[in-house]
């Protein structure tokens, strides 16, 4: 069996009953994302990541598929919602985020990959200085309830996300584009490798692409993102502050 970890993680390994796992501390940021510029959202988050971040999509497979992401900093390496080690207060943190050092991964049987994701755990976070996730008599605590419903409705967000960007993708909504920017040391900075939706061609979709795009929930979210990249200026002055 082989299993796949999902971006930022080092080794899963599944998650076993007699396992304790150490989880994130309040405000504790994964090691992957304290280095990370962008990070991938899911689909019902939108609302919540556009208050503070600026949401993107990128591309994957040659330019085959699409993904969104909130973006963190103006450079690579760079995560500028960092405070003293933790994620900044009052500041959302996306469930990718959220759910480590916990993930859904694909898993490879005997070279076929199979269709349901396996609950994992990151294995640097399994030992006897974590915390149980199951009583004496194998069932679930309160936390892992928790987590584990977070862990299912984000699987599942990601995939309403997969059908969103295909949507976009065959509707020819998504253009490239580049942040440019100049601080006030007078430091130029290009952020690449990003697409948006061009509004423009909205206008020329028929009537039966517009209903679709409604009725999947996915014309709201377009527009979301697009204030959302308003946000690029909030960005530039957490960047010119840590300069400073």
């Amino acid at each position: 069996m082989e299993i796949a970890p999902p971006f930022g993680y080092t080794e899963v390994v599944p998650l076993y009953k007699n396992q304790k796992v150490r989880l994130l501390a309040p405000g504790e940021i994964p090691g992957f994302a304290r280095k990370l510029n962008a990070i991938p959202i899911s689909y019902t988050e939108f609302a919540l990541v556009a208050r503070d971040y600026p949401i993107v999509f990128t591309g994957g497979d040659k330019g085959e598929t699409f993904a969104p992401v909130a973006v963190l900093g103006m450079t690579a390496g760079e995560n500028l919602f960092l405070a003293g080690g933790a994620w900044a207060e009052k500041i959302y943190v996306p469930a990718y985020a959220r759910r480590y050092p916990f993930c859904m991964a694909k898993v490879t049987l005997n070279k076929v990959e199979q269709q349901d994701r396996l609950i994992c755990v990151e294995k640097s976070h399994v030992g006897d200085a974590g915390e149980p996730m199951f009583d004496a008599e194998g069932q679930p605590v309160a936390k892992w309830k928790e987590i584990e419903r977070l862990l299912t409705e984000f699987e599942t967000d990601l995939e309403r996300c997969r059908e969103m960007c295909s949507i976009l993708g065959d509707y020819g909504l998504l253009e490239p584009f580049t942040m440019q920017a100049t601080l006030n040391q007078g430091s130029a900075m290009h952020l690449t490798g990003m697409q948006r939706v061009d509004e423009k061609r909205i206008e020329h979709l028929n009537a039966s692409q517009i209903k679709n795009l409604v009725r999947k929930g996915v014309l709201g979210r377009i527009y979301v993102h697009l204030l959302s990249l308003d946000n690029f200026s909030k960005l530039l002055e957490r960047k010119a502050a840590r300069a400073a």
